[in-house]
């Protein structure tokens, strides 16, 4: 995969660039839409194409490992060809959703032995049979397995986890080298930095991965119920040690203004499923910030849902229309709004792109986060 950078702000860690993948070209900062089971949630792939306009997304390995399976996907050809989407795919190592399911998982040096939430079946994941299982699945960015502790952890805790993170990174690396890929092309392989809230482990994993020589490095462990200026204060520490030639993924994250944030901190991709579960729940994401589309006083009120949106719904239906499909249950009103938050999140990805190229980033930040942060 390469990367190149295209401008740095002068006023803080924020860049734009652009790496290649065999499905195409990337443009960075970038937000990752969350395709968990070979579906971004009410999103249609033509949707995500013409008014999203996402150039990549995110699958989820545990949960594709469980349905449809890896021989479904390997004889579709691969996630691409199973979902009909030919642009860019990165998927996680399953790492995260085995820590969510801290009451039915048992942690080894080998891997982690877990019950499916689905039917209650053992499994084990090892970072040999994550890699087996991305290589199937066929994403152009896969992840290291790695072991993560939630914020707070015991500090012994999350150095155990964090050593244990390191040493399945090089059996990943071992196994990709020996297992040629699958489908003509070659997948990128990111290590995850761990180490809690802790700033020695964070320094101590942040040299191990840029030691590691990945063309990419990932951030793990945050956005995990942790304070903002905590997850700030993290992510500043580890990308002044991660490679500046290389991208940056700060996984998990998050809210509009903790992505305009942590742009100033360097980093140069995200994910969350927050702009889809939010808008399944209602809550619409706009530049003059946060709407509850439950809330009576959208009634009557016929103006457009966003006057400033740049997908096709926004300027189809109005916010009394949204609402009332809201408080009827009806499924069009969650298509809608997840069509409207992922194409506002991609937007302003491409705002900060042009105002990091402008040189007025910060300025644009700064104005733009509280803004983001209003309850309308």
């Amino acid at each position: 995969m390469d990367f190149t950078i295209l401008t740095k702000d002068v006023h803080s860690a924020a860049r734009t660039g652009e790496f290649t993948t065999a499905h195409g070209v990337v443009q960075t900062p970038i937000f990752m839409p969350v395709g968990t089971v070979a579906s971004v949630k009410a999103v249609h792939q033509h949707e995500l194409r013409e008014d999203v306009k996402a150039q990549i997304i995110l699958g989820n390995t545990y949960h594709l490992y469980l349905r449809p399976g890896i021989d479904v996907l390997h004889q579709a050809g691969g996630l691409h060809q199973f979902m009909n989407w030919d642009r860019p795919i990165l998927t996680d190592s399953g790492g995260f959703q085995v820590y969510s399911l801290s009451d039915i998982r048992r942690v080894s040096e080998e891997g982690v032995r877990f019950q499916s939430h689905i039917d209650g079946s053992y499994h084990m994941f090892t970072p040999e049979y994550s890699m087996e299982i991305q290589r199937n699945i066929g994403a152009d960015i896969i992840m290291a397995f790695d072991e993560l502790t939630g914020i707070p952890a015991e500090y012994h805790d999350a150095k155990r986890a964090m050593h244990v993170t390191h040493r399945w990174v090089e059996r990943c690396r071992k196994w990709l080298s020996e297992n040629p890929p699958l489908y003509g092309y070659e997948q990128t392989l990111f290590p995850i930095v761990q180490g809690n809230s802790f700033r020695d482990l964070r320094i101590e994993s942040a040299e191990f991965i840029a030691n590691f020589g990945a063309d990419g490095n990932a951030i793990g462990g945050l956005s995990v119920g942790e304070p903002e200026d905590v997850m700030y204060e993290i992510t500043e520490l580890v990308c002044g040690i991660l490679p500046k030639d290389k991208p940056r993924y700060l996984m998990g994250v998050g809210t509009p203004w903790n992505l305009l944030e942590c742009i100033a901190l360097g980093v140069d991709m995200f994910d969350c499923v927050m702009p889809t579960r939010n808008a399944r729940n209602g809550q619409i994401f706009t530049r003059n910030g946060v709407m509850n589309m439950k809330n009576a006083k959208w009634k009557d009120d016929f103006s457009m849902l966003d006057e400033n949106g740049t997908s096709l719904v926004d300027r189809q239906y109005s916010k009394a229309y949204v609402r009332h499909l809201f408080v009827s249950n009806e499924y069009l009103g969650k298509q809608i709004a997840s069509v409207h938050n992922l194409a506002f999140y991609l937007e302003l990805m491409r705002e900060a792109r042009e105002h990091i190229e402008m040189g007025d980033f910060m300025d644009w930040k700064n104005r733009m986060v509280p803004v983001l942060k209003q309850k309308l």
